[in-house]
């Protein structure tokens, strides 16, 4: 199984990075806007294995085109950054895909819209992620810890600490302490 492996740093500001993104011949690869539903069972089995079951609705920004992928992920492993199993695919139906969960036991628990955009740069994807309420972030995912650590470098994050937790587990914690009994966190 694949296993993911990023850093994730929050920042105030994603012009300084942008501007060292340019600098250093990064590809710009999409303006994404991003609905994330975690799904679990009534008496969060996943959650308590720390693991996850997400449907991502991604639409382009540029083309309006929208996709929808369904991605398991493994509980985290210890270490600076995070590395965690994770399988994922994409699917044409993304109702269906819900109905499926809900059929197997599965409930959409918590949900989240994110703006994303996306880079590749030195063999990394370089996401400058933005959440409601909680902030802007960039993660670097790559194919090891040396590789993500010089692309961090690179963009001039060295200074700036790793954030461990999840989105959704940033996004639960602000739910509850907000008593958000809705389960979702969105721009509007």
């Amino acid at each position: 199984m694949p296993t993911e492996i990023e850093a994730k740093l929050q920042v105030e500001d994603h012009e300084p990075v942008r501007a060292r993104l340019r600098e250093r011949g990064a590809r710009h690869v999409r303006d994404a806007v991003e609905v994330n539903t975690f799904f679990d069972t009534p008496d969060r089995s996943l959650l308590s294995r720390d693991m996850g079951l997400r449907l991502r609705r991604t639409r382009d920004v540029a083309n309006d085109r929208e996709e929808y992928i369904v991605t398991s992920k493994g509980p985290a492993a210890p270490g600076a950054l995070k590395h965690r199993d994770e399988l994922e695919f994409t699917v044409s139906d993304a109702d269906a895909a819900t109905r499926l969960f809900e059929r197997l036991g599965y409930r959409a628990d918590i949900s989240f819209e994110k703006r994303r955009q996306s880079w590749d740069l030195d063999g990394c994807h370089v996401e400058l992620d933005e959440l409601p309420q909680l902030g802007k972030f960039v993660e670097i995912e790559g194919p090891n810890e040396g590789v993500i650590q010089r692309v961090r470098d690179n963009l001039g994050l060295t200074q700036h600490p790793l954030v461990q937790k999840s989105y959704i587990a940033m996004v639960a914690a602000l739910l509850k302490q907000r008593g958000n009994t809705g389960r979702a966190l969105t721009f509007a």
